[in-house]
């Protein structure tokens, strides 16, 4: 099969690529730039130069492959109605080119924010809540079912951890946590994120390109949910920091999302393509030194 991936030079699309290639299939990634085309090489697929904004490239490497992995997301703040817009319209255009051939189109998402709830695949994302505005463009992913073509959401949760990751949200919260000179947490700490290590995030996702119902929604947890109580001890003890509770409002944007309680389950994903998580977890890795060292 051959497969092309947006996103395919990213944490999770690496993950992916690794996985697709030794299952002995062929990639092609798209690659924004020359050091990402670089990395694409290197790992055994072919890269071809372009952006999100390149629509009629991304559609015209969809129409050769077998299969689409979309992974790509510009995280911009300051643009990011403008980003989602583009990413609607792109899917739209893949759509209207793969009508009727059956081909995958699967797209990352994120796992619903219930606060408080166990959140599962049949759970939607909440337009009006942190992670609104990526609904859309969850809808448009799923809405290709209904046009004879195999599309597919999978979601990931918060934390997506391992080796080498330097832009994930545990990153984040580490580098967060220096600045402050504190390993913080909000309230009792007993909020919990859900995760996943990296290998079996592309091990879910590769099952996805090869068999998910067209429609279906997959829930890409390790974990269903880790205090991050327990994360900030872990953090305090690789880094000397005290671990203590903050005030959300120190911590901006990343305030409500560390303070929120968050679990999500994969029950069903594992029911229905006999995925079963075998890496490290988050607290795992974390006494590993992968974040801290």
């Amino acid at each position: 099969m051959r497969v092309f991936i947006t996103g395919a030079s990213g944490w999770i699309g690496t993950a992916l690529t690794r996985e697709l290639l030794t299952a002995g299939h062929e990639v092609v990634g798209l690659a924004r730039s020359q050091a990402s085309a670089d990395k694409i090489t290197a790992a055994g697929a072919r890269a071809v130069r372009g952006d999100m904004q390149d629509h009629d490239l991304i559609v015209s490497q969809a129409s050769e492959a077998d299969a689409m992995a979309h992974l790509a997301f510009t995280l911009d703040f300051a643009a990011f109605e403008e980003t989602v817009e583009n990413e609607v319209k792109l899917i739209e255009g893949i759509g209207s080119a793969l009508e009727g051939t059956g081909k995958a189109v699967i797209a990352a998402s994120g796992t619903p924010i219930l606060l408080g709830q166990v959140a599962t695949e049949d759970d939607v994302l909440d337009p009006a809540g942190p992670a609104g505005p990526r609904a859309r463009t969850a809808s448009a992913a799923l809405a290709l079912s209904g046009r004879g073509i195999r599309s597919a959401l999978v979601r990931m949760p918060r934390s997506v951890h391992g080796a080498g990751d330097r832009n994930g949200l545990i990153a984040m919260l580490v580098g967060l946590d220096r600045q402050l000179g504190t390993a913080a947490y909000v309230g009792d700490g007993q909020n919990r994120w859900p995760a996943v290590h990296i290998s079996d995030a592309g091990h879910l996702f590769r099952l996805a390109v090869e068999q998910a119902p067209a429609g279906s929604v997959l829930h890409a947890v390790g974990e269903e949910g880790v205090a991050m109580r327990e994360v900030a001890d872990v953090i305090a003890a690789r880094t000397g920091l005290s671990a203590a509770a903050v005030d959300p409002q120190q911590l901006g944007v990343f305030g409500a999302l560390l303070g929120g309680d968050q679990p999500a389950s994969s029950a069903a994903t594992r029911q229905l393509l006999g995925w079963e998580p075998a890496g490290p977890t988050l607290l795992e890795d974390l006494r590993a030194g992968y974040y801290t060292s």
